[in-house]
């Protein structure tokens, strides 16, 4: 189907479509092949081109689209040189400026290779040929000028030439400055004539001055005068000059035959890249319509949503949604003049084709169009002067010819079936020609203003109405196509908004029939009632977005709050865990000097029991900093509704609520309902309601307490180490760090551990068994055993 030869498809103003395609092009043979673009009715090729333009149209979006300018057909010139021809200059730097296209294509697609899509095959088969695009741009600078390194031979030429100029520019330069020719002399300068350097002679000095003449001025005053000293040098130019002129056709006619020898390649990769430049294009022409991708079918179906009409301005085109071919084969559109009836038409004739011919349309998403076999429209007013033929019998031509076309595989739109004569018989023959077409299958959409055609299509199997919606309050129409409402003329309400008197208009209504007046009172409720549904429907997803709206929020606080709550939670766990460490840091540093006072000075036991309670001390110090900081994991909410599953006693391990403290129960309930419990190091009374019993953790039975263990510290035994190495180390320092583990062992509640230090001269042996006999904590210990490191360890037991 081409557009040249189809009235149907200019009916439609395809043709202006594909003209705003050619302009995303960027040559000659682009734009030729945008213009002759013609809608496919094979499904799978109109598939293959809407998959090229999507491509097409995500690499835009991803990459940005690459760069066709330089493209410029070059075939026969190729084809020339390919024959043995000699090009041009400027032929050669179009074949260069190809090249460089093609190797641009190709590297684009190269540097932006993450995703694979259906124009890979196009790329795939661009053939870059950096070689000959070098060959040419290295010997040619201009379409007039060859480069001196086209090759040695013409550089040697054009120096030797640049020599002999010299030398004739000096002997003239001394003519025309020596006091003998001067004066005779026009001016003191130097010219050229017919390519050979010359000097201007006044005439009345002619034979004073002897050479060749090679020119006289207009006014006969000046004569162009060779002198005869250059005369042998300016012939000596000429032959150099030729030679030039021969290295250089040599050189045309070597790069030429090169250039020839790369024809096949050059050419195929051109079409290559002519054809990515239209699918570009397609692309382009797609983010200016804000189009997007519709589904295609072969079984007539079509459902446009939110079509806009591609040649309407943005800001003013009104979307409608429009369906045929499923629910119904025949849409019958009515209402006012200038209603957007026409315009209705032309967009689904008009879409349809874009999609065949592979262009995405501008509708929104999930929309799908059907592939045709032909499309047929009678719209507008074809009278014909010439075939003296009026309106009325333009369009009965168009009809027969439609109808002789038309096939289940066909689209038929029609504007204003059946006008242009008697209302009866137009009424009439439309409801024939839809019949007819409705046997055949075609799908079809026309308008009209007939109320006879509302009653057939209410009547008639597969057969819809539609309106274009009419406001009469403001005498203006919506635009807005809906389907499944017959439309009203409106004629009497414009009439008397307009000023006709009341009594003209009554009496118009008087004449119209009972039948007419009842179905237009079956329309308007009809109308009042889609207009009412319509409201509720709007109010309906204006209050679902709404709680929507506040749902997000109350989403959003309740994160935000529980963002705060760990935060805060974090930062006292930060601060506790520091003033824990910092309290051990000063508990150490007073430990090592009562180490160095005890070790400098040999005091007497009363002394060293001295240190000992005072070491005593201050680890039950760190007990309580670990108590008072201990960082609690989460708290506990409120819980109104808890009740305590039995009555408190003493030693019961409790949960402060309040805090997220675990406590134990050092006195009952008084009469006010008030319980004196010890966090830690820390005792309170607090109410009995605000506590929750922890089930089986009496401490009635736990006679122990110095192997009592609190909360910091059982999260401290997750990383308790049950071996000291303490090989490498001066006697002193293993000491200091014995000491340490045995406090943290204690603290942790670990019975025996392993001490490494090493068999050697037994020095470190001997150091390490002396402090475990004084040490208090210590219940016994021994050298390992087979397999446990024999006389390189010792085993501690703690009490």
């Amino acid at each position: 189907m081409s557009i040249n030869n189809n009235r149907h498809f200019k009916t439609l103003e395809l043709d202006k479509i594909l003209e705003r395609l050619g302009e995303y092009t960027s040559c000659e043979d682009a734009r030729r092949a945008a213009d002759e673009l013609e809608p496919q009715t094979s499904l799978e090729t109109a598939k293959a081109l809407m998959n090229q333009t999507r491509d097409a149209h995500m690499l835009l979006a991803r990459f940005g689209g690459p760069s066709f300018g330089g493209l410029k057909n070059i075939s026969n010139s190729l084809r020339r040189a390919d024959a043995g021809s000699v090009l041009s200059m400027r032929e050669l730097l179009d074949i260069a400026a190809v090249l460089r296209v093609i190797r641009g294509l190709e590297q684009w697609r190269s540097t932006n290779a993450g995703v694979e899509t259906i124009l890979d095959v196009f790329f795939g088969s661009l053939s870059p040929n950096k070689f000959l695009e070098d060959t040419i741009n290295n010997a040619i600078m201009s379409e007039d000028e060859m480069s001196d390194n086209a090759s040695p031979a013409l550089y040697d030429i054009r120096r030797k030439i640049r020599v002999q100029e010299s030398r004739v520019r000096e002997q003239l330069d001394k003519l025309t400055h020596s006091q003998k020719y001067s004066k005779f002399l026009q001016e003191s300068i130097i010219t050229m004539r017919n390519g050979r350097f010359v000097v201007p002679v006044k005439n009345e000095h002619r034979n004073e001055v002897p050479g060749l003449v090679h020119d006289t001025s207009s006014s006969g005053a000046t004569i162009f005068i060779e002198p005869m000293p250059v005369v042998e040098a300016n012939n000596e130019i000429k032959v150099l000059q030729s030679k030039e002129r021969e290295e250089i056709e040599r050189i045309l006619f070597e790069i030429s035959a090169t250039a020839g020898s790369f024809a096949d390649n050059i050419i195929a990769s051109y079409e290559c890249a002519v054809e990515l430049n239209v699918i570009f294009a397609k692309a382009h022409l797609a983010y200016s319509m804000n189009a997007s991708v519709p589904e295609l079918n072969n079984r007539g179906i079509i459902n446009l949503r939110a079509a806009r009409h591609p040649l309407i301005d943005k800001k003013s085109v009104v979307c409608v949604d429009i369906s045929l071919g499923e629910d119904f084969d025949t849409l019958v559109i009515t209402g006012p003049n200038t209603g957007g009836k026409t315009v209705s038409i032309k967009t689904i004739g008009l879409l349809t084709l874009m999609a065949m011919c592979g262009l995405m349309i501008p509708v929104n998403d999930q929309s799908s169009v059907s592939v045709f076999e032909n499309i047929l429209a009678d719209i507008g007013d074809e009278q014909s002067i010439e075939q003296s033929l009026s309106t009325f019998s333009s369009h009965i031509t168009n009809i027969i010819d439609i109808i002789e076309q038309a096939n289940s595989r066909s689209l038929v739109l029609f504007d204003e079936l059946g006008a242009g004569t008697d209302l009866v018989e137009g009424s009439a023959l439309a409801m024939s020609v839809l019949e007819t077409l409705n046997k055949k299958g075609a799908k079809i959409a026309a308008t009209t203003h007939y109320a006879e055609l509302k009653a057939y299509a209410l009547e008639t199997d597969r057969v819809e109405n539609g309106c274009c919606e009419f406001d009469v309050k403001t005498l203006r129409p919506t635009y807005r196509l809906l389907i499944g409402v017959p439309g009203r003329s409106n004629a009497f309400a414009i009439s008397e908004r307009l000023g006709m008197d009341s009594q003209t208009v009554n009496r118009a209504r008087e004449l119209v029939s009972m039948e007419n007046i009842r179905f237009e009172d079956v329309v308007d409720k009809l109308e009042a009632n889609r207009l009412e549904l319509e409201k509720s429907r709007n109010e309906a997803q204006e209050l679902k977005g709404q709680v929507i709206s506040e749902l997000e929020k109350a989403k959003e606080l309740r994160s935000a709050a529980q963002a705060v709550r760990d935060k805060e939670l974090e930062n006292a766990k930060s601060q506790a865990l520091r003033i824990t460490e910092q309290a051990k840091r000063e508990a150490y540093n007073l430990m090592q000097e009562l180490d160095k006072l005890k070790k400098e000075r040999d005091k007497t036991k009363d002394a060293a029991e001295l240190a000992r309670r005072a070491r005593a001390t201050i680890k039950h110090s760190i007990e309580a900093i670990d108590a008072a900081s201990d960082p609690v994991v989460e708290c506990i909410e409120s819980d109104d509704e808890y009740v305590l599953p039995r009555p408190l006693i003493i030693g019961d391990n409790v949960i402060i609520g309040e805090l997220g403290r675990q406590a134990t129960v050092l006195s009952l309930p008084d009469k006010n309902e008030m319980v004196e419990v010890q966090a830690g190091v820390l005792k309170t009374r607090v109410k009995l309601q605000g506590l929750r019993l922890i089930e089986g953790s009496s401490n009635k039975k736990q006679t122990d307490k110095k192997r009592n263990v609190s909360t910091v510290e059982s999260r401290l035994n997750m990383n308790v180490q049950t071996k000291l190495d303490l090989r490498g180390l001066m006697v002193e320092e293993c000491l200091l760090e014995l000491d340490r583990f045995i406090d943290s062992s204690l603290r942790s509640g670990l019975n025996e551990f392993t001490i490494v230090h090493g068999k050697g001269t037994g020095a470190l042996r001997a150091a390490v068994q002396k402090y475990l006999k004084g040490c208090p904590y210590v219940k016994s210990f021994r050298l390992g055993a087979f397999g446990e490191g024999e006389s390189g360890v010792t085993i501690v037991q703690l009490k």
